[in-house]
């Protein structure tokens, strides 16, 4: 059964005296060029950011520098991807869609009884949300600490970087997640699994590390497998060799299964980031439902990349780069949507049915802000001003931060997600 964390618990749990010394001018002098020296040589020594670190450094991207803004929009389902058996996985990164630098993202299918086998990831965060099927994990961090969790529709995981860890779907049914990785560079198909290192290291070595004969290792898979396929797994997972042994923090979290953070005239939004959801430090989740006419406003995010996948619907999404340069782009269900850091852009339901978009975020605190919240923070004399309009003109805007307007224009009430 599941803890209130929604983990599988059947399996998881002097003082010193000072003299008066009088410091000289020259010694005062001496003691910060060392102190300045030694931070310099601390932070010199921190390690490198994850993603592309170019926007912190101010060093221009020649994609987004040229006169035109390039393409953010892949169609990922349409792709070919990896493909064993009835299982696949396909794949949006910088190869793919060269403007996501900061986030790549997987579209996966098991079928049942199929696995994605032990692996980790060196370069890169995971955080999955599920949208159809049952899927099993298990993760180990590097305290040797396991944790097995079960996942339904709505559910989301997050396994920080370099913790092994296996997917398996569950029951008789196949199902689909969409993963998302804190890194545009990292690819899915290039990561570290169990069965390539284990058949590629020579026998006496394994014999020697596991205490066991060296033929043990003969009928081992030669190659990596990647997709395991095998009898439909156990409806209750078995206890792990070494026994429970639970990490402090859950990797799961019910995403849907929440109320809404916030709901609008015209939709409705869940979000979830470290405040909530403690282990996911380096990843923000969306879900944004759009009815038909619906936009998300006009906005841009100070501390993150935005990545976006079209579960249903079809929308427009806008992309302002300034200097003039504007791009619009329509996505449907199985496209995926990126935005840079700091860049401003909308999403519109421009189809006849709801809209359900997937949006990440690489950093774990959500940070937006919205045309509509920028405009009544001002004063109307000062927005006068800037637009060489009449003052009164701004007394028909709203007052308060729109975030989302339906098909007849905003809410002129208060908001309803309690900001």
């Amino acid at each position: 059964m599941d803890g209130p964390s929604g983990r599988v618990v059947s399996v998881h749990h002097d003082q010193r005296h000072h003299g008066d010394i009088i410091m000289s001018n020259v010694q005062r002098r001496d003691v910060l060029i060392g102190s300045a020296l030694a931070a310099a040589a601390v932070a010199a020594a921190k390690p490198a950011l994850a993603g592309d670190p170019s926007f912190m450094n101010n060093v221009p991207d020649p994609l987004l520098a040229a006169d035109d803004l390039p393409t953010f929009k892949f169609a990922l389902e349409k792709s070919e991807g990896k493909v064993i058996g009835e299982s696949s996985g396909k794949e949006a990164t910088v190869k793919q869609l060269p403007i996501s630098k900061g986030i790549a993202g997987v579209s996966m299918r098991l079928e049942p009884g199929a696995m994605r086998e032990l692996h980790w990831h060196a370069t890169a965060a995971e955080w999955a949300f599920v949208i159809e099927g049952g899927v099993r994990t298990t993760v180990i961090d590097p305290q040797g600490r396991a944790e097995t969790n079960e996942f339904e529709p709505g559910d989301i995981w997050y396994f920080p970087r370099g913790h092994g860890h296996m997917l398996q779907c569950l029951g008789s049914q196949p199902c689909h997640f969409i993963l998302i990785f804190d890194n545009g560079y990292f690819s899915e198909f290039g990561t570290f699994s169990i069965t390539d290192w284990i058949g590629h290291a020579p026998k006496t070595l394994l014999a020697k590390n596991f205490g066991v004969p060296a033929a043990t290792f003969d009928s081992f898979p030669k190659t990596e497998v990647y997709f395991a396929r095998g009898a439909i797994a156990p409806a209750q997972p078995a206890a792990p060799l070494q026994g429970v042994n639970l990490p402090p923090q859950t990797h799961k979290y019910r995403l849907l299964a929440q109320e809404p953070h916030g709901v609008y005239k015209g939709g409705r939004e869940w979000r979830v980031d470290a405040s909530r959801f403690p282990i996911s430090t380096t990843v923000t989740g969306v879900i944004l439902d759009l009815d038909p006419g619906a936009l998300r406003e006009l906005h841009w995010h100070p501390n993150a990349d935005e990545w976006q996948y079209v579960i249903d619907g079809r929308v427009s999404v806008t992309l302002f780069g300034s200097h003039g340069r504007f791009r619009v782009e329509t996505l449907e269900k199985g496209d995926v949507g990126y935005i840079p850091q700091g860049y401003g852009h909308s999403i519109e339901n421009v189809g006849n049915t709801p809209a359900r978009i997937l949006i990440g975020f690489n950093a774990g605190t959500y940070e937006t802000i919205n045309l509509s919240q920028w405009i009544a923070g001002n004063p109307a004399d000062v927005l006068a001003v800037n637009f060489a309009q009449p003052s009164e003109l701004f007394e028909k805007f709203p007052k308060h931060d729109v975030f989302l307007a339906s098909a007849s224009g905003p809410d002129k009430s208060a908001r309803s997600d309690g900001r």
